[in-house]
């Protein structure tokens, strides 16, 4: 089984920036899409950021321009560079990955960042 672990949460001043970290025990099959979802207090979980295995990336709306999703194929890791922070964006974040086949998929744990003074 697939185990995602996900570091970078805590607390940052609006304005600031944070890196989230995933780090896959292994693939199996080797990953299709590597995303990051938050839910924020109260609202359904919805995706943030993803890269696919050829490394094309797409953001949501309310964070391109301030976040950047990276991947290092050789450490099994997904980032997530948040600058820019606000306080809309304090939230649950969740490490998605999506190997290539049929129900192999994971989530990591989550991790907490809050955007406060």
């Amino acid at each position: 089984q697939v185990q995602l672990v996900e570091s970078g949460g805590g607390l940052v001043q609006p304005g600031g920036s944070m890196t989230l970290s995933c780090v896959a025990s292994e693939f199996i099959y080797g990953p299709e899409v590597m995303a990051w979802y938050h839910q924020p207090p109260g609202k359904q979980r919805e995706l943030v950021a993803a890269i696919t295995a050829s490394g094309i990336t797409s953001y949501s709306e309310s964070v391109k321009g301030r976040f950047t999703i990276s991947r290092d194929v050789a450490k099994n890791t997904v980032y997530l560079r948040m600058s820019d922070l606000k306080p809309e964006d304090t939230a649950v974040y969740y490490c998605y990955i999506k190997e290539r086949a049929p129900g192999a998929d994971y989530w990591g744990q989550g991790t907490q960042v809050t955007v406060d003074e």
